[in-house]
């Protein structure tokens, strides 16, 4: 779709991608960079990067990822927390997945990139501004749909 919004067909794409030479290996660190940044706060919710208060670990374990979870969303009744921390859970893990393994990748960049846009407003709404800006959510957010952008298979 947004080849179509930029005038660009999906072999326009292609031959783009042929020119420029640092264009696969860039889409590659990309879905690498997601992958593993879904994969890592995954493992930080069930404490495989320490416990919580720990240095670099933001929550050390589920329950602190589901008060986060109700923090960031308290225009949510409080019994949706859990629900909504899972599912949360189970979209990264499987994005990260696909990702890292090549899966439909324009599909999977550009769910990819409203799960972290989604994540940036919440924050935004709930915390301030600071917040996402200074975890990169933003960035990472288009960083997932530049990789839809100019990634040459689905």
């Amino acid at each position: 779709m947004l080849t179509k919004l930029l005038g660009l067909s999906r072999s326009a794409g292609a031959a783009r991608s042929a020119r420029l030479p640092w264009a696969r290996p860039s889409a590659l660190f990309v879905r690498i960079a997601l992958g593993t940044a879904f994969l890592s706060a995954v493992a930080d919710r069930f404490g495989l990067w320490g416990a919580p208060g720990a240095p670099n670990v933001a929550w050390g374990g589920f329950g602190p990822f589901v008060a986060y979870t109700a923090r960031l969303n308290p225009f949510l009744p409080a019994g949706f927390a859990p629900a909504l921390a899972w599912l949360a859970t189970a979209a990264e893990v499987g994005l990260g997945v696909a990702l890292l393994v090549g899966f439909r990748v324009r599909s999977v960049a550009l769910a990819s990139g409203a799960l972290l846009l989604a994540f940036a407003f919440a924050m935004t709404v709930s915390v301030g501004i600071k917040a996402p800006l200074d975890a990169s959510v933003f960035t990472a957010a288009a960083g997932a749909f530049l990789l839809a952008s100019v990634s040459v298979r689905d």
